[in-house]
């Protein structure tokens, strides 16, 4: 069996990714910011006397992912695989967003993913043996105003994948990409959240999307046990698009073209709502959600 290191398992994906991988058998070393803030991990844990570490970690400082790491080799011995699934975003026009919050989420969704890579590696490497997965999104190949901060971040991700893959290949670590849809996190329900009025109409547009989907959750169990199939198979496949809507959101994208794309994300509301109504099947408009 392996030992696993997962990152943000305070919920969601990642919670139920140290589930899957405890329940399979697997040595767990699951991390979060602040596991006294999140002790649904660990209770699951004890209770089903699954073999889940929990240890504080934040991706986002060098010194605590040197120590963390070096805990979790030092007490559960050399990691063979990696999931980098800690993450964060923000909502807001390019315009308004803060450049702070454009940083915050650079920092854990893209540095923390070196951070922790870079941590790992060379263990893997002496040892010809390890496996990365970084979770991505459907985000990391579909721009959406008004999410510039966390596609951003979902595309650097993709693009610091597919060299990692190169370099590591010769090595015989594997790395993988695993792209979620619309998954019931507690980031998909802020996202899927109206926030303040803003004089860009994408948000609330974006919310209604969210919001509708989520009508019809998908758990997150489903992306952990990908995760799992993924770390334990014997595949060189890059890309693993999860969810019911993970497919039909990135096939919509490779339909258009770059100026159709924009052509449709500036569109008035009235005729966006038409557009996924007749693309997707889905009445989106606000009073439909009353």
């Amino acid at each position: 069996m392996a030992t696993a290191l997962i990152t943000g398992t305070s919920t969601g994906i990642g919670l139920a990714t140290a589930l899957a991988f405890g329940r399979a058998g697997h040595q767990v070393a699951a991390t979060m910011r602040n596991p006294s803030a999140a002790p649904a991990l660990a209770e699951a844990a004890a209770r089903e006397k699954l073999p889940i570490v929990v240890i504080p970690m934040d991706v986002d400082a060098d010194a605590s992912v040197l120590d963390g790491m070096a805990r979790i080799t030092r007490d559960l011995g050399p990691i063979d695989v990696l999931v980098n699934n800690a993450g964060i975003e923000r909502m807001g026009s390019v315009e308004a967003l803060p450049l702070a919050e454009f940083r915050a989420v650079m920092e854990t969704n893209y540095f923390g993913v070196i951070r922790c890579t870079q941590a790992v590696l060379p263990g893997m490497r002496e040892r010809r043996r390890g496996c990365i997965i970084n979770v991505s999104s459907v985000a990391g190949h579909v721009a959406v105003a008004p999410m510039a901060a966390y596609t951003a971040s979902k595309f650097a991700l993709e693009s610091l994948s597919e060299c990692l893959a190169q370099e590591t290949k010769a090595f015989n670590v594997r790395v993988a990409i695993v792209e979620p849809g619309i998954i019931d996190t507690q980031m998909a329900r802020h996202i899927g959240v109206v926030l303040a009025p803003s004089p860009y109409p994408q948000q609330r547009r974006v919310a209604a999307l969210f919001a509708t989907a989520l009508k019809a959750p998908v758990p997150p169990s489903l992306v952990a046990d990908k995760i799992l199939e993924v770390a334990t198979a014997d595949t060189d496949q890059l890309r693993h698009p999860v969810g019911p809507d993970a497919e039909p959101f990135l096939g919509w994208r490779r339909s258009m073209s770059d100026e159709a794309w924009v052509a449709l994300g500036a569109l008035d509301d009235d005729a966006w709502y038409a557009r996924i109504q007749a693309d997707f099947g889905m009445d989106v408009r606000p009073q439909a959600q009353e």
